[in-house]
């Protein structure tokens, strides 16, 4: 008869305030990209980081990431971690809070995600809605955070982001959404296009199949648009900015919103080509993860954003 004894604990046993700590300065070094970038993060000296990552490589019994000559980097052991930290720490402020909640008082921090390059649209009221939190919950920890559609959704589905702004496309069952501002998104060629001297009257939809487009390589307004009017797309960015370099190179044709590309055409660097027709709009709305029930914080800046963007504005 085989005697089946108890079964032995892993490296970790009890998880405990130390090593909340130790996971947290961990998140940091990876977010910052090393040990020394996130020695200003963490307030505290390159060597007491690296020492506080040794500790938590001992206590997991793993390692974790490589450093030296070659930079840092995370061992495939490395990311499993970081990304079970990412679920456990926001698991914890999730918990507190709760128990903020239960106090009727709102602390910790509050993470938030916006799509990029929103802060140059007029009709966008982020700061204002932020100054109206801030004086609302003055001990509440502001992180902001730029980000792509799909991680900002990705990030408050799974709890990394309390709140996201971003442009709307298909929507999951998962969010909630609140419409926030708009923004139009017009055709741009670059100075040295072939285009770039084109009449308005001789550009429309069915000529551009021979063009060369640079689109968003994720699902987004800007990736429907491009598959409805059979957009051959021959470069693809990952945010605005890498849209407009590919823009500014001559070679492709791209889609920017209106004011963020009004520096480069005041500089005649691009153009909107015939911005009557080839153009569209977003629609950007404030998310929240539906389950579980967001705190007090959340559903406060939440609606901050709502009440923000209700104000008219100026010569509306």
């Amino acid at each position: 008869m085989q005697v089946i004894g108890p079964r032995s604990a892993g490296p970790l046993g009890q998880l405990g305030d130390m090593d909340l700590r130790l996971l947290r300065v961990f998140k940091t070094v990876v977010d910052c990209g090393g040990m020394a970038a996130a020695e200003l993060e963490l307030n505290i000296g390159t060597s007491t980081v690296s020492r506080h990552v040794k500790d938590l490589e001992v206590r997991l019994g793993l390692t974790l990431c490589r450093r030296g000559r070659a930079g840092f980097s995370l061992t495939p052991e490395g990311e499993q971690i970081y990304a079970e930290t990412l679920r456990l720490l926001a698991s914890t402020d999730a918990f507190r809070s709760s128990v903020d909640e239960i106090h009727r008082r709102m602390g910790g921090q509050l993470t938030v995600a916006v799509f990029d390059k929103t802060a140059s649209n007029p009709a966008a009221r982020i700061g204002p809605a932020i100054a109206q939190f801030c004086a609302q919950a003055p001990e509440v920890e502001l992180h902001v955070h730029v980000a792509p559609i799909n991680a900002i959704e990705r990030g408050v589905i799974d709890g990394r982001f309390q709140v996201g702004v971003i442009p709307g496309h298909r929507r999951s069952a998962s969010l909630t959404y609140d419409p926030l501002f708009d923004e139009t998104m017009y055709l741009y060629a670059g100075a040295q296009h072939p285009l770039f001297a084109t009449p308005d009257a001789d550009l429309g939809w069915d000529g551009l199949a021979r063009q060369q487009f640079a689109g968003l390589g994720y699902h987004s307004p800007n990736m429907d648009l491009s598959l409805q009017k059979r957009l051959p797309r021959k470069a693809t960015g990952f945010d605005q900015e890498a849209i407009a370099h590919l823009i500014l190179s001559g070679h492709f044709l791209g889609f920017l919103p209106d004011h963020y590309a009004a520096g480069f055409v005041a500089q005649g660097l691009m153009r909107a080509l015939n911005p009557a027709v080839l153009q569209y709009t977003c629609s950007f709305l404030g998310i929240l993860r539906r389950s579980p029930a967001p705190a007090r914080a959340t559903r406060l800046f939440q609606s901050c954003l709502v009440q923000a963007h209700a104000v008219p504005q100026r010569g509306a």
